[in-house]
């Protein structure tokens, strides 16, 4: 499946594929990850316009099915959100996406991506293991990785397990 940069008229696609992605997280008994809000288009806009918003397009349909937005933290990329719509799971688009950012990342020469997820859902923290991403422990989090944390609690996420993984852009 390609993928490319967004565009600003794919910015509400991106909304759409974030709550049918939230419908998820209602049977592992997360309603509110599911009832959450989206991204705002103006926070898409802004990793847009920074060139750190992606999209992949279904190679039959050419509808956009996924996307990743990140940006960089304290010397690494961090993932704020890689989305792929139900529709489309189970087919390495989230593979491609964050192998995509990777090569972005090294681009940029940035040494690794990270990331924050839960640890308990099976998308989430396991499948990100199998992509080479490591738990980060207490000590090994930088400022930046901190105040997302911090923010996260903030907003209720800390309510199930929750951890900062990282992986080396030469991996």
């Amino acid at each position: 499946m390609p993928i490319r940069p967004a565009t600003p008229a794919d910015l509400p696609l991106l909304q759409d594929i974030e709550r049918a992605a939230g419908e998820l997280f209602r049977p592992l008994g997360m309603p509110e990850i599911a009832d959450d809000e989206p991204p705002a288009l103006d926070e898409l806009e802004r990793f847009r316009q920074a060139g750190h918003a992606w999209v992949t397009e279904d190679d039959v349909t050419g509808r956009v099915v996924a996307y990743l937005i990140g940006e960089p933290v304290d010397g690494a990329f961090h993932v704020e959100q890689v989305t792929v719509h139900p529709d489309a799971g189970r087919r390495g688009v989230g593979r491609a996406l964050i192998a995509y950012a990777t090569e972005r990342a090294r681009d940029e020469g940035l040494p690794a991506l990270t990331l924050t997820t839960f640890t308990e859902v099976p998308w989430n923290a396991p499948y990100y293991e199998r992509l080479g991403f490591r738990v980060l422990t207490g000590a090994e989090l930088t400022p930046g990785l901190q105040k997302i944390r911090a923010t996260e609690a903030e907003h209720g996420l800390d309510r199930w397990p929750r951890v900062c993984m990282r992986r080396d852009t030469a991996d």
